[in-house]
């Protein structure tokens, strides 16, 4: 699976908004700067987010984003589908039916192929692990000094 280095920037700042809890909402200004990320690009990985329900966003100056459901009920799947936006990342276009097997029976393509069945399973794996695994998870096995550490450093942009 190829993903987009907005799924990692996605996930990043869903893992800050969960630190940050308590300062939140978050501006994008400053979130871009935690990872030194380009702004505006961040915030358009972060608007499916917001459509997505997963975070929230609030207006005005003192506006910006927030997680808008607890780390325990955000799965990494939930970020990702928002994020990538793309339904099932193998796509069978039926290439058996042309050429040599343009002259089979219709019969033989009743059924999926075996390429088609093998990515199938694959892509359900992917989905049901990243789908059982979610934001608290990963703040679990972060390093113990990186909500401190985030916290203080959006501090000092104040």
């Amino acid at each position: 699976m190829l993903m987009g280095e907005g799924v990692e920037w996605g996930l990043h700042c869903c893992l800050a908004l969960a630190w940050l809890g308590d300062q939140a909402p978050v501006s994008t200004g400053r979130l871009a700067e935690v990872f030194e990320l380009p702004p505006e690009y961040l915030k358009k990985r972060l608007q499916p987010l917001v459509r997505a329900g997963i975070l929230a966003s609030s207006p005005g100056p003192r506006g910006g984003y927030s997680l808008a459901r607890a780390p325990e009920e955000i799965s990494l799947m939930d970020v990702v589908a928002a994020i990538e936006e793309r339904q099932d990342a193998f796509r069978c276009t039926e290439i058996r039916r042309r050429g040599a097997g343009a002259e089979a029976p219709a019969s033989e393509f009743a059924r999926p192929c075996g390429v088609a069945q093998a990515m199938r399973r694959a892509e359900l794996a992917w989905r049901r692990e990243l789908a059982a695994q979610t934001l608290a998870d990963l703040i679990a096995v972060s390093p113990a000094a990186a909500p401190a550490r985030v916290r203080r450093f959006c501090q000092t942009l104040s």
